[in-house]
């Protein structure tokens, strides 16, 4: 069983396929908590703080979930959008790749495949995938969103570079994602992305403004443009974000 936060059917927001139609698959559940993104959401009288998906996140959250008991439920979600080509499809959460060994996951997972529609992973990039057991995971694309220091994990939790390295040479395509906002960037900074990067240095680098509002994206922007110039960076907008002033069903 998997679990299901929400399905939208939106333009991708962030990255190398910025403003590509995509139906979009939330999945629930993660391995961290990034609380240093200051984002909160108040559900039964908590507060919680995490990421902008911080719904997806902690299990708080969690008779919010939709259980998956079998792939002909993703199926029959993605049919319903009525669509008459081959749509990208977004695995996001939360951390997608925690389901990556269940059946559930998988046989969606060939349907797509079979289907030519081009799958995209938002992973932290923690999460080993068995590329030889599954092979069929050498076949979509990675947006490995690493987390850096500005995410309040400790390193050994968010830097796996083992992780890094497995998915940069197995995944039919890859590139990094980092999230910045303009009190993070330093020295330190230009360190952390330079050590991570050196674990895929063939990958593309796209740094994006953090935040969960179209304020806070906005605010981070002109800075994190300034840094990308600066060290030849790609520079990715949140569009969804700034479209939409949200991070829920965009």
């Amino acid at each position: 069983m998997i679990y299901l936060v929400e399905h939208f059917y939106s333009i991708q927001g962030e990255g190398k396929y910025t403003g590509t139609p995509s139906v979009f698959f939330r999945f629930g559940g993660c391995n961290l908590k990034c609380e240093g993104f200051g984002c909160v959401e108040e559900f039964d009288g908590k507060r919680i703080v995490g990421c902008d998906t911080v719904y997806a996140v902690d299990k708080a959250f969690l008779k919010n979930w939709t259980e998956i008991k079998k792939a002909d439920e993703l199926i029959h979600i993605l049919k319903s959008y009525n669509l008459d080509f081959d749509v990208d499809v977004v695995f996001t959460g939360g951390e997608p790749l925690l389901y990556a060994n269940d059946e559930i996951c998988t046989e969606f997972l060939e349907y797509l495949y079979i289907n030519n529609h081009r799958v995209t992973f938002e992973t932290n990039a923690t999460v080993k995938v068995d590329f030889e057991k599954n092979k069929l995971y050498k076949n979509f694309i990675y947006a490995l969103s690493v987390k850096l220091a500005n995410s309040h994990e400790s390193y050994t939790k968010r830097i796996k570079p083992d992780v890094i390295a497995s998915i940069a040479e197995n995944g039919k395509e890859a590139f990094f994602k980092f999230s910045i906002d303009k009190d993070s960037i330093s020295i330190e900074l230009d360190d952390e992305i330079d050590e991570i990067v050196s674990y895929a240095p063939n990958l593309d680098v796209y740094c994006m403004p953090l935040g969960g509002s179209k304020k806070e994206v906005e605010e981070n922007t002109p800075a994190l443009i300034e840094y990308c110039k600066e060290k030849g960076y790609k520079f990715s907008d949140r569009l969804h974000i700034r479209v939409w002033d949200s991070n829920k069903g965009v």
